[in-house]
């Protein structure tokens, strides 16, 4: 499934082979300081196999041109462990969890663009977990905080109201409690952290 995503970012990012220009400027009349949005993983809700049943939103402020704070509120479920690396143990069978688990994530971004449209950033995403078994039944709950840095570029269009940010992160979660021990032996395989994770996020500004 996440093979897929990776798929579709990287079609629309050479769909957007369009000349722009990303840098801010307050005197810029087409200058915004908010923006609301999401990401292109939602396209991953299409898929017949461990549908993620994904929602993101994101609201986000520019304290000036180059620095930006943003909320992001997410929703999702996962049957595989994160830390699994790109290869052939990706999402491959007989490596999924017991069950699956539902996440309700608030997170919180800084991001801070360096050249042009050139930004790093940093999520703290605070999951709060729902533990379902094999059965679909409430085993428990749990909580994890994943940190993921960022290096990406910001595409405007149509006068500065739309943009997209293709990007690409490292995701480590530093904080995992209660998670359930059926689930804590799948989980404890792989590391808990995941490299070169694609970003795609979108948005339109006002």
């Amino acid at each position: 499934m996440q093979k897929k995503f990776l798929q579709i970012g990287l079609a629309i990012l050479l769909a957007c082979s369009l000349q722009v220009n990303a840098q801010y400027a307050k005197q810029d009349s087409t200058y915004k300081k908010w923006f609301v949005g999401s990401t292109f993983l939602l396209f991953g809700n299409f898929s017949k196999v461990n549908n993620p049943e994904f929602i993101q939103l994101n609201v986000g402020y520019r304290i000036t041109p180059k620095n930006v704070v943003s909320f992001e509120f997410k929703r999702s479920i996962y049957s595989w462990p994160i830390g699994i690396p790109w290869g052939p143990s990706f999402d491959a069978p007989g490596l999924n969890y017991p069950g699956h688990v539902r996440i309700l994530a608030p997170t919180l971004a800084y991001q801070h663009f360096w050249w042009k449209g050139v930004y790093t950033s940093v999520h703290a995403l605070n999951a709060f977990e729902k533990y379902i078994d094999e059965n679909n039944k409430k085993i428990g709950n749990g909580y994890t905080l994943y940190i993921t840095c960022r290096l990406g570029y910001q595409l405007k269009f149509f006068n500065n109201r739309f943009f997209f940010e293709p990007s690409i992160g490292l995701s480590y979660w530093p904080v995992r409690i209660n998670t359930p021990e059926s689930f804590k032996q799948v989980e404890n395989k792989w590391p808990n952290y995941f490299p070169f994770e694609p970003g795609f996020h979108f948005g339109f500004n006002f």
